[in-house]
């Protein structure tokens, strides 16, 4: 699955936001709206609609690294500055679920299992539907950040921001994580070659996976092969966060320093609060 099953030729990106001081945890609605945090300026979790406008769609919520909707309508967020993580219902009503812990970054399956990772103490922990708190993975990735899931929601994939392997979990019927195994190996800078400084992930309706990285967003096929690796939009700041939005969710977007940037793309979002479904086919 080459970058050209992905990419438009004469696209490129585009500055959709700018302004702001370190942008960072992207994520959709089921309309295609796009909702974003500043994890270094910023006091609200904001909102870019189809229009491209930009609104404080939750007031007072400063420090958020992680953003994910849920099938319940629900806004779920890691807020690092202050170790919780929380659920927004959809007039902002805020829900504390745990506190004293150190989360990164979020990823809530259909069903209700909230996975998040704990990048300092090497775990992957699990809010349940119910509410309980367990670690599912300690020590199996060095430093896990990005998290994301399979088309089907049966997999589970970590990124590591310490290393230069994206892991891969099955998810069991109870919501543990087992068979960890290093999937997807990313490109790395040749002056570390071995730190690939994983972030953020998305998936595609075809199973393909999207990794920010210290080298551009990186794709994968659904068996962990390298498909290319989209350059950055600006090399000079980091790339941290990466989603589908957008009209038919067929609109890249990436978090790049104090902007956040966009293009169209052939494929579409997999769009994890609706109900599993296999791969579709790639256009050929």
């Amino acid at each position: 699955m080459p970058l050209s099953q992905v990419l438009i030729e004469g696209e490129d990106w585009e500055v959709v936001v700018e302004g702001f001081g370190f942008t960072d945890g992207l994520s959709t609605d089921a309309e295609g709206n796009l909702y974003f945090s500043d994890v270094k300026e910023g006091t609200a979790v904001y909102r870019v609609d189809e229009k491209g406008e930009v609104s404080e769609f939750i007031s007072d919520a400063p420090g958020i690294s992680g953003l994910q909707w849920g099938a319940d309508g629900n806004l779920y967020a890691c807020v690092a500055r202050e170790q919780r993580v929380v659920r927004f219902s959809s007039d902002g009503e805020e829900t504390e679920l745990v506190k004293e812990v150190r989360p990164n970054d979020l990823v809530v399956t259909h069903d209700g299992n909230l996975y998040f990772t704990m990048t300092p103490t090497q775990e992957i922990r699990r809010i349940d539907p119910s509410g309980k708190m367990t670690v599912v993975s300690a020590g199996d990735v060095t430093r896990p950040n990005g998290i994301s899931l399979s088309r089907d929601q049966g997999t589970l994939v970590v990124s590591n921001h310490g290393g230069k392997f994206v892991t891969a979990f099955r998810i069991e019927a109870d919501g543990t994580l087992a068979h960890a195994q290093p999937y997807m190996e990313m490109r790395t800078p040749v002056a570390d070659p071995e730190v690939a400084k994983g972030d953020g992930m998305a998936t595609d309706v075809h199973g393909r996976y999207y990794v920010t990285t210290a080298e551009g967003l990186q794709m994968f096929d659904p068996t962990g092969r390298m498909g290319g690796v989209i350059a950055k939009p600006d090399p000079s700041a980091g790339l941290v966060s990466v989603c589908f939005a957008g009209p038919g969710h067929a609109y890249l977007y990436v978090a790049n320093g104090g902007k956040i940037y966009r293009r169209k793309t052939k494929t579409a979002g997999a769009l994890f609060f609706e109900a599993p479904r296999k791969n579709e086919a790639p256009p050929k």
